[in-house]
């Protein structure tokens, strides 16, 4: 953000709204026909894809998962929603780590308990989630997974995301053990 010097609460927070105006205005511009979501939605959507992935080129893939998810009536099952959950918590001690009695609370930003979006953004997303949320790319995935190296690989059905769990995730985290 260019500011002005000493430019106060109000004016930071003014320029902040300006800014994501025109990203959302943007975005919009390049809004994909079969996309149905409305500003609350889109900026939650794009709020999730920004927490799931820092790689410019993952977000739309990213995006067409979780429009998949959706059109399915699936949980979007999303680690960053979860972690927002327990933040949220205050009775929660959260050690970094998601273990798998995390998966289940009960809470409204718990996308593994809950269907559809959550109530709102977990972040704020920067233009190129806003974009992605509104224009994923087409894709027949409806799972990823991470390779611990901040990059995903994703699958079309459930077989090949438990394949692709066991080694990235069960194996990985059991040799580290050893």
């Amino acid at each position: 953000y260019s500011l002005p010097r000493g430019a106060g609460c109000g004016g930071i927070v003014q320029a902040m709204v300006f800014r994501f105006q025109k990203a959302w205005q943007h975005a919009e511009a390049q809004r994909a026909d079969t996309v149905h979501l409305d500003e609350l939605q889109g900026v939650t959507l794009a709020s999730i894809i920004e927490k799931e992935t820092g790689r410019p080129e993952e977000r739309a893939r990213i995006s067409c998962v979780f429009h998949n998810r959706l059109k399915k009536g699936m949980r979007l099952q999303t680690d960053p929603t979860v972690v927002y959950a327990l933040l949220l918590s205050h009775d929660y001690k959260w050690d970094h780590n998601i273990h798998k009695s995390d998966l289940s609370i009960v809470h409204p930003y718990n996308t593994y308990v809950v269907k559809g979006l959550p109530p709102g953004p977990i972040a704020n997303p920067g233009e190129a989630s806003l974009e992605a949320a509104l224009h994923p790319m087409p894709c027949d995935d409806l799972f990823f997974v991470s390779r611990n190296d901040h990059t995903h690989v994703f699958c079309p059905d459930l077989k090949c995301h438990e394949a692709n769990v066991r080694k990235f995730q069960v194996d990985y985290f059991h040799r580290r053990r050893e």
